[in-house]
């Protein structure tokens, strides 16, 4: 194949993508504009609620409780819906700006190809017309990794943006309504404001523990200061403990340390695998074996969940929602010079098989 038309196809890649993340913004734009309608709407109801609470405060002593529990129940599932909502405003809003950004990025990647020339696209060089003969330098990053590379990191915060709102988020949100029922019972009814503020104590405790769990999803920092095998070691009991899935956690070959690039990368997939196996597969039992070696690692991780059709992933469209997001996950091990494999039939459990080169020197961190 001729460099014009590998440059041609490429061009065409590049701009269906294009075409596609703007299709996106347009949807993405009308769902936070129909948010922000619902917003409004929410906030005048806040507003009336509150009314009513002032109203039941004024006259506290001859309300029936009945009608002063209705009202508290009223309000704090108005506060409840206005934050979510506005959460979720929040959460679209973010994501088009995310898109955006990635159009911007692929928008100018376009420019450049339709104006190279004649470039090439490889590593090496084309030769030149110049009467010295000198070749021509061809652009510095082949174009596909570009959109590779761009399509991860937006799967990526897309996760993080996901499990952050329904994590912490989530649990603040609460932490805040009922800091509220408390604030208006201290001199109303001390006895059920001093029962609220031990739910309050008990619910201020599981925020901060779900906000310690996700700075360790997001980055453990055991990862920096002892390595990648200890990092799993400690990530596959803190697995187990918070669920029901069994899980077993066997290392062969020598723990050493590795290039940064490579530790994350392997930390983050089994994490995803994990996460797939136990949330999307309903595995019950699953089994990890990492196979440290001279020249790469291997992950092994077998589950006996539902199992799924693995050509489905080749079709996003139509495929199994469950677990679309391996594509993203093979697209990034691809990057890193990686191979996942991955074997499963409905019904009969999944096994994924990941393998990375290891680099002893340190490589530039990708995380």
């Amino acid at each position: 194949m001729s460099v014009q038309s590998l440059r041609d196809e490429l061009i065409a890649e590049i701009q269906s993508e294009y075409d596609t993340i703007k299709m996106r913004m347009k949807e993405n734009q009308a769902l936070a504009d129909q948010s922000q309608v619902e917003v409004q709407r929410l906030q005048e109801r806040n507003v009336s609620v509150n009314a009513r609470m002032r109203r039941i405060e004024d006259a506290f002593d001859t309300v029936p409780r009945q009608d002063i529990r209705v009202t508290y129940e009223d309000a704090i599932d108005a506060k409840s819906r206005l934050l979510t909502m506005r959460s979720q405003l929040e959460k679209l809003q973010e994501g088009q700006q995310q898109l955006d950004h990635s159009s911007q990025i692929l928008g100018h990647l376009l420019e450049k190809l339709k104006s190279a020339g004649n470039f090439g696209l490889g590593g090496g060089y084309t030769p030149g017309s110049s009467s010295g003969g000198a070749p021509k330098p061809s652009l510095s990053l082949d174009g596909q990794a570009v959109v590779r590379i761009v399509q991860a990191q937006e799967q990526e915060r897309q996760v993080l943006a996901n499990k952050l709102h329904d994590g912490p988020a989530q649990s603040l949100t609460n932490f805040i309504l009922q800091a509220e029922v408390c604030q208006r019972l201290f001199d109303r009814d001390p006895d059920r404001a001093s029962a609220e503020l031990t739910n309050l104590k008990a619910a201020a405790s599981q925020s901060f523990q779900k906000v310690r769990d996700f700075i360790f999803d997001l980055r453990p920092m055991m990862l920096d200061d002892l390595g990648l095998i200890p990092t799993l070691r400690r990530y596959a009991e803190n697995f187990e403990q918070k669920s029901e899935t069994k899980l077993q956690f066997n290392v062969v070959g020598e723990e050493r340390r590795m290039a940064k690039h490579t530790e994350v990368m392997m930390f983050r997939s089994v994490q995803s695998l994990l996460s797939i196996s136990r949330d999307q597969l309903s595995a019950k039992n699953i089994r990890v074996m990492i196979d440290v070696g001279t020249d790469t690692i291997k992950a092994v991780i077998e589950d006996d969940g539902q199992g799924f059709d693995v050509e489905s992933l080749s079709n996003p469209s139509q495929g199994d929602s469950r677990v679309q997001g391996l594509n993203g996950l093979v697209e990034r091990i691809e990057v890193v010079g990686g191979k996942l494999d991955i074997y499963s039939e409905e019904g009969s459990g999944s096994r994924f098989q990941l393998v990375l080169p290891v680099f002893e020197d340190e490589e530039p961190d990708l995380d």
